[in-house]
């Protein structure tokens, strides 16, 4: 081991430390497929995104569009087309991608506001399942440049939305006061769009009833009737444009990333009061949180007594998909505040709840409100007989059984990496009928769905996974291209998602393989990553050019990657940090060292045989700064020791 010279070309740790140093000193030899594939993806991203701003966006940023407005649903379909740039970014892609994510957002503000959805830059007034779509290219910016102080004062500003003594916040019954809420305060109802809730809502009507307890309205075509129509519109903007949702859980990600910042306990505060209060609500209901509390701060105040029946809840129209995303994303920022295992069970009592009613059945044989999504993910093994569990409950019992999403669990694993939260993947291995290891080339719209065969790839036992996954991400943006360049549609008459459909930038590989972390948390979720990097040389972060990464084991206190420089002439120096908010100290790292003497003779045909032995390098720190001469791979096996430090978002 040594240490980095002195300032003034020193790299030290947030606390101002030297950063212990290690070289790589074991030739590349054959360069591995995964490495060139990971290279290969980055390059062809940095190509895509660029084809994609030249071809949908005006100079301002904004996206060419010259639709209609809807009255409240929409505005997070403007930003979820730039989604996952800043991610890209973060991971080592083009240098001025950060720029651009920062422009589009300007462009795509300024654009919503002159439609109306927004009020000093923030929602006027909707739902945290969309809402929390839409601010994930404004959580990624924030983490990937904390010293933008726009972006610093804006995540502030909107978190203060929320806190108490807000317009937002009832601080006497611990809930925010209505399903839409935002820059305009707690907005009753729901979009006028609703207001008279007909069969001509055809996207709809596989969800059902919103409200099963009308008199004269028990079925989907009752509501041909002009008259059921307008009584379910008025009984749902009553009734479920009322009071709080278990989905606003999604709006502590707001002050846990104005938290990071600089640690103001406001936010924590808030964020943690918030929560517990859903979390004692759930244990007065025997453990399975409710969906729904009343302006009184009484659960099913506005549904008959009901604890399902909210917006976005239980009955209508998700359950799970809704209310567990939700929970699980509260569960996460509850972890990052306090480093507390416990505060996870916000999300994990969700999971329980279905998981403890499984049956077994194939796919393609239980009608179900959304299949096109496990059609695809299965695909050829839809048919067999898995483990389904009910996404939704009404005044019949549990109903809508469908495949568990692996994501909410596995980011409750990711965590915390306990020995429950593991043992609860296994259950789901061993109740699916299906093959773990299969990599299938689909992508849905949280670009997500492929930790089945990257657990197994982790377990040890589906070795082809890196080069199979990233050859599908490659195949994604190909079809991506393809699809941007036959497109001849209408900007006067595009639906809202035409845009996040042709989104060329995928990070679900790069985010498994680089960092050891599952896709981000769709509706609204913080990306603590397993772990980060950074380029020593040109002071920002990601991987340095010519760097892969591949994070092939993780178990509790330990990670194991190995780096590789596919370059021929220069050498990169990458910064591998613990953590992505810098919150974990790595004890020690046992990192390969060469034993032959590689090149050898140029008079042989061959180089003699490339050999490799471990050696342990005492780090105690976030960061190890590791030189990657031309040509050479290194693998690191961290030690770590988890929560030494309190989370913020980290530059360098």
């Amino acid at each position: 081991m040594r240490t980095v010279p002195s300032p003034p070309d020193s790299l030290t740790t947030s606390a101002g430390d030297p950063q212990p140093s290690v070289t790589a000193t074991v030739p590349l030899g054959t360069p591995p497929a995964w490495a060139v594939l990971e290279r290969r993806l980055f390059d062809t991203l940095d190509e895509a995104w660029r084809v994609f701003a030249a071809r949908y966006c005006g100079p301002d940023g904004r996206l060419v569009y010259h639709g209609p407005a809807a009255d409240r649903d929409g505005a997070d379909d403007f930003y979820e087309a730039f989604f996952n740039w800043p991610t890209l970014y973060q991971l080592g892609g083009a240098d001025d991608l950060l720029d651009a994510a920062k422009h589009h957002w300007e462009g795509v503000t300024a654009q919503l506001t002159e439609l109306g959805y927004l009020v000093d830059e923030f929602e006027r007034g909707y739902d945290w399942f969309h809402q929390g779509e839409s601010l994930l290219l404004f959580y990624g910016i924030c983490a990937a440049d904390p010293r933008d102080h726009r972006f610093r004062e804006r995540a502030r500003r909107f978190a203060d939305l929320y806190l108490p003594g807000s317009a937002n916040y009832d601080a006497e019954h611990d809930i925010i006061r209505a399903p839409h809420n935002g820059a305009g305060g707690p907005r009753y109802g729901l979009q006028w769009e609703w207001a008279s809730y007909h069969t001509d809502l055809v996207s709809m009507r596989p969800f059902g009833l919103p409200l099963r307890d009308l008199p004269g309205i028990t079925r989907w075509e009752d509501l041909a009737d002009p008259c059921n129509a307008a009584r379910m519109g008025a009984a749902m903007n009553e009734r479920i444009g009322r009071g709080d949702v278990a989905v606003n859980l999604a709006a502590t990600s707001l002050a846990v990333n104005a938290w990071l910042y600089d640690g103001d306990e406001r936010y924590r505060d808030w964020a943690l009061r918030y929560i517990g209060a859903w979390q004692r609500r759930a244990e007065a209901n025997g453990g399975v949180l409710p969906d729904n509390v009343g302006p009184s701060g009484v659960v099913g105040e506005l549904h008959g007594g009901r604890w399902y029946g909210g917006n976005y809840g239980w009955q209508w129209p998700h359950g799970i998909y809704s209310v567990g995303a939700a929970a699980a994303i509260a569960a996460v920022n509850a972890h990052l505040l306090t480093g507390d295992d416990a505060a996870l069970a916000i999300g994990r009592d969700p999971l329980e709840t279905v998981y403890g009613r499984a049956v077994q059945a194939g796919v393609t044989a239980t009608d179900m409100s959304i299949s096109d999504r496990w059609l695809a993910e299965l695909g050829d093994e839809a048919g067999k007989p898995t483990m389904l569990v009910p996404n939704r409950h009404d005044d019949q019992g549990w109903f809508d059984f469908q495949p568990p999403q692996l994501g909410l669990p596995v980011w409750l694993w990711h965590a915390s990496q306990s020995g429950g939260d593991a043992d609860r993947l296994d259950r789901l291995r061993a109740g699916s009928g299906y093959d773990w290891t299969v990599v299938r080339p689909f992508r849905n719209k949280e670009e997500a769905g492929h930790e089945a065969p990257w657990l197994e790839f982790l377990r040890g036992t589906n070795p082809g996974f890196p080069e199979a996954m990233l050859s599908a991400a490659l195949g994604q943006v190909q079809r991506r291209m393809a699809l941007i360049d036959a497109d001849t549609a209408d900007l006067s008459t595009i639906h809202v998602h035409h845009w996040q459909r042709l989104n060329p930038v995928v990070t679900e590989a790069l985010l498994q393989l680089a960092t050891g972390t599952p896709q981000v948390l769709y509706n609204g979720g913080l990306l603590p990553t397993r772990l980060a990097y950074y380029d020593a040389d040109r002071r920002r972060p990601g991987l340095p050019p010519d760097v892969a990464a591949l994070v092939d084991s993780v178990r509790p206190g330990a990670t194991g990657v190995e780096l590789v420089n596919l370059g021929v002439a220069r050498t990169r120096r990458v910064v591998v940090q613990a953590g992505a908010f810098g919150e974990h100290r790595i004890d020690r790292a046992v990192v390969t060292r060469s034993g032959g003497d590689y090149p050898g003779d140029p008079r042989s045909y061959t180089s003699p045989p490339i050999t490799e032995a471990g050696q342990e390098v005492a780090v105690d720190g976030p960061r190890l700064l590791v030189e990657l001469p031309p040509g050479r791979r290194i693998r690191l096996d961290l030690h770590t020791t988890a929560r030494v430090r309190t989370p913020s978002h980290q530059h360098y």
